[in-house]
Order: C-alpha cells, then structure tokens, then sequence
C-alpha cells in the first residue's frame, strides 16, 4: 500500500469506522493533523469554543447515535479542561474516542511549553489510554481504542497522537476496528437459577440502570417485572430503560442519599438487579440496604459492577435482553398458580393506581407559574414528539410530568455528577437527529459551563432549542445542605453565599443573541405560551429563559 503521511492515513481509518464527525478545539501541537482534516473530503469538523463544550456535544452525539464519537482535544491544557465531562461520559459509559496532539516524541527530554504526561491524566476518566509513539502502529492502536470503546462495559478511550508520529509516511492498512459481540445468553442452569430465586419472592422488586436501554432490553424487562409483579426502579439511570407510563415504573432512587434507596428497597425478599450497579449515592449506605434473607440476583454484561458493594445471591454476566427473555421463559413455565395469582394482584394494583394517577393529572391544573405553563404548552404543541435532553436537576420533577420519558431515544439525563452537559448534549443530540426537534434544559447554575454551545450550534445551523430554569442560585445544594443540617441536628439558617447567583444578574436571552442564536425572558405566564410558539418558529437555534 502506498505510504502516505500518518496524519492523512489517521482520518481514512476513522472514516472506515463510521466516525465522520470530529469534536474539538484546535491547538498548535494538533496543526497539521487539522489542516488534513480541512482538506478531507466527507469528514466535518464540529467547532467548538472550549474544550468542556465540545466533550458535551459528542457525548450527546453519542447518546443520540448509540455508536461511538470522535472528540479532538489540545494537547495537555485542552484535556485539563475536558476532564469533568469525561468523567461524565466515563460514568454514563459514553463510548468517545479521544485524541489529542502533543509536540512530539523527540521533545519528551525536554520538558518544554506545554509538556505533560497526558496518558497519566486521562487513565482516571477513560477505560483505555495510551500514547502513539511509532509511525508502523497508528492506525493499529486507533482500531485498539475503538474496539474498546465499544465494548460492554461501554467508555472513553484516549490516545495521544504526537505531531511528529503524524507527520512520518504511513503504510499501515485501513481496516474497520473489530466490533465484539457480547450478547451473550446465560446457561440455562443459571436461568433456572434465578427463576427459582425470585419466583417464591411476596414482595419483589427489580432495579434497573441503562445496561437495559444499551442492551435494547425493555420488552424484556416489562415482561419480567409483569411475570413477577415486581416494581421497577430505576438506579443510576439516564435513559429510558422502561416508559414513564408503565404501571410498575416507581421512578428513581437515591441520587445523593443512602437512606432513601435503602427506605425503597428494604422490605424486598426478591431483589433482580440488571444492567446497573447498587447503589450511586453520593451519600450511600455502607451496610447492605437490603432485608436479612432477601434473595438478591444481578444480571449485567459489567462482572465488575456484579456484588461491587453488596453480595448477591446470584450474579450473571450476560446481556440483559438474552437473559431477561430465557428468565421470562422459564418464569412462565415454573410459576405456580398462586404466585400467578399473587403477581397479577401486584400489577393489577399498580394499574388501578396509575389510572387514578392519570385522571387526577388531567383533571388538575397546573400551578400557573411561568415553568409549569410553558412545559404545558410545549407538551400540547408537539404532542410530545420531542427529545429532551434534561439538566434541569430540581426542576427535572416538572418537566417529566408534561414530558415523560416514554420511547428510547427520546429521553437523556444527565449523568455522573458534573454540571455543564445539558446544553451541549442538545446540540450533540440534534445534530445526529436532525430529523426530531431537540429541546435541552439546564439550570441557570449549570448553563453557564457550557453557554458558548449556542455558538457552535449558531455557526453549524444546528437547530437546537434550549430552556434555561432560572431560579438564581444553585438550588440543589440549598436542597442538599437542608438534608445536612436535619441529620446533624444543626439549627437552619441562611443559605452559604456561595449558592447564591442573583448578582449580577445574567442576561441569559442577551447572551444568546450575543452568540448567534435567538432567545427571550419570560416572567408571566402569558410570556410563557408566546415563548412556545417563538421558539418553535425560530429558525435555528433558540434560548427561552424562564424565571423561576
């Protein structure tokens, strides 16, 4: 094969494996490599003004393709500030694949401008890092990453590309990375297994995280909670792993504190956990949450995540929709008429409960406040045919009622702590649906993390719309220190200074203009209903800031 310089040979092999789409912002070190990708024909550069934003947006990219996403770094300063979304994605299992330039390997003796062990400083937040240091092995060590990156358990992966690597001919093939198949079915002794475990259970429940919605498994588990009457939380969830509307939906655990998972789970004496780990608190419960004698069975592709923290009964390593289809084929054969009896009871009630549920939501109006209005009047415009990408954390509560999460792909929420996906995630998340409209809701708090998407939304006429939840503080630490103080005994009192983001103020519409897309204020709710139908109408992207 002819040799051609690496930095050409590198966007061949990322076009081999579907990755057409480049996030980034551009650095010295990386010139070369980028004046290539200028000059490539069907491969696009995604700008983006930091390097946190452009993490975000190929995160949501990612999340709206179920693939992987290809994110240019600088050099040790640009994955510095890209960190706290890695570790994002790194927690969600967002499969990226991170590059970054360094000025090359005949500078390491040097310790020169800029010089930084950047494999050190990726391995926390990454499955994989490591660092091209021979011309003959990178496309080689690409097809590596990418191969890992998209094996269950799903990541980032990182590889540091030195200038002068990129600059020597390069003859290596260009060849798709290898995909692993991993859908894996358990033995059906296993299966029999864990039927026999969770089929005498009087008060069963399961626990579900997003190793259903990556497996496409929930027909599988709705059958399964149905067989068993069980109720389904979902726990350390960020996509729609069962639909909102599904009776035996209970919603989420503990986010922060131990001691409301283990309130929800504590009185099961049959425990199936899939596709998740147990539990993700902050706060979490260092003793098992779980009742003495419950039987505890864990299905996930991730061994490491199986019995993690507390014993099971049973662990199985394999795909959760092959597992959870044998479960509730031996379910059905090994029930006995009263556990049949005794399981439609538990479903029967849930369903009377969600039809009064659902009868007492249409009857009753909302609060009248600006929020509450413009969700309502959102929800009626488009019948719900929408994909939220939701960072709107306190006020996450309101804007699943009037748009719940119902179908995978429609529903992403933010994961793994740190703040600033929302945004880019909606931006990333329309560009791979240019088809769907795409709305993304962030805190006033959280926005500003990532505020320069609406730039790279504005100069790539990505027509994504954004809603900023303005209630000028950082209301989910008030929430939280709250909590603190209770289980301390400590008088309330005003809240730290530090929570507080209501001077200066931010004109939040004002900036989004001043970055290229439209937006407006809303302080009443009449404002409110207006502000649907101008950001529905506007043509491309658009801000509505809603005071809260």
């Amino acid at each position: 094969m002819e040799a051609t310089p690496g930095r050409e040979r590198l966007i061949e092999q990322f076009k081999a494996d579907g990755l057409k789409v480049m996030f980034g912002n551009p650095g010295t070190v990386e010139q070369g490599f980028l004046d290539a990708v200028d000059a490539a024909e069907d491969f696009t550069y995604v700008l983006a003004l930091q390097e946190t934003v452009a993490a975000g947006i190929a995160d949501g990219y990612a999340r709206a393709t179920g693939g992987a996403a290809l994110l240019q770094l600088h050099s040790g300063v640009g994955l510095g500030n890209g960190i706290g979304m890695l570790y994002q994605s790194l927690r969600g299992h967002t499969p990226l694949v991170v590059v970054a330039g360094d000025a090359g390997v005949r500078y390491d003796a040097m310790d020169a401008q800029m010089a930084s062990d950047l494999v050190a400083m990726a391995k926390p937040v990454t499955k994989y890092a490591t660092r091209v240091t021979d011309p003959r092995s990178v496309l080689r060590t690409v097809r590596r990453a990418v191969k890992i990156a998209l094996t269950p358990p799903r990541g980032p992966v990182f590889v540091a590309l030195p200038m002068d690597v990129l600059d020597e001919l390069n003859s290596e093939p260009v060849l798709p990375a290898t995909r692993v198949l991993t859908d894996v079915a358990p033995s059906p002794a296993s299966v029999g297994r864990a039927a026999e475990l969770l089929a005498a259970a009087e008060r069963p429940i399961v626990l579900v995280g997003d190793g259903v919605a990556l497996s496409g498994a929930q027909n599988e588990l709705a059958a399964v909670a149905e067989l068993l009457g069980a109720d389904v939380y979902e726990v350390d969830s960020s996509e729609v792993n069962i639909a909102a509307s599904h009776p035996l939906r209970r919603g989420q655990t503990g986010h922060m504190f131990g001691p409301h998972s283990k309130e929800l789970v504590e009185d099961a004496d049959g425990v199936l956990i899939v596709g998740t780990y147990v539990f993700p608190e902050v706060f979490p419960e260092l003793e098992s949450p779980f009742r003495a004698g419950a039987k505890v069975v864990h299905i996930d592709l991730n061994a490491y995540e199986i019995a993690k923290n507390h014993p099971v009964d049973l662990g199985l390593a394999a795909d959760p929709r092959q597992a959870l289809r044998a479960l509730a084929g031996v379910l059905e054969q090994r029930l006995g008429p009263q556990q049949r009896a005794a399981a439609a009871a538990r479903l029967d009630a849930r369903i009377r409960e969600r039809v009064r549920q659902v009868r007492e939501a249409r009857s009753a109006t909302d609060d009248g406040t600006p929020m509450a209005v413009f969700l309502r009047t959102l929800a009626e415009r488009t019948g719900g045919d929408l994909i939220v990408f939701d960072e709107a954390l306190t006020t996450s509560p309101l804007v699943t009622r009037y748009l719940p999460a119902e179908r995978p792909g429609d529903y992403h929420l933010t994961r793994g702590g740190s703040l600033g996906v929302g945004f880019p995630g909606a931006v990333g998340a329309k560009l791979a649906r240019p088809d769907r409209l795409v709305v993304g809701f962030a805190g006033d708090g959280g926005s500003m993390y990532t505020y320069q998407a609406l730039w790279t939304a504005a100069r790539h006429g990505i027509d994504a719309k954004f809603v900023v939840c303005n209630n000028r503080k950082y209301r989910l630490l008030d929430d939280n220190i709250a909590q603190y103080w209770r289980e301390r005994d400590i008088p309330e009192h005003g809240f730290p200074g530090s929570f507080d983001l209501s001077h200066p103020e931010i004109d939040f519409a004002g900036l989004a203009r001043s970055l290229g897309a439209g937006g407006m204020r809303v302080e009443k709710p009449d404002e409110a209903v207006a502000a649907v139908g101008r950001m529905l109408s506007h043509p491309g992207p658009f801000l509505v800031d809603i005071q809260i």
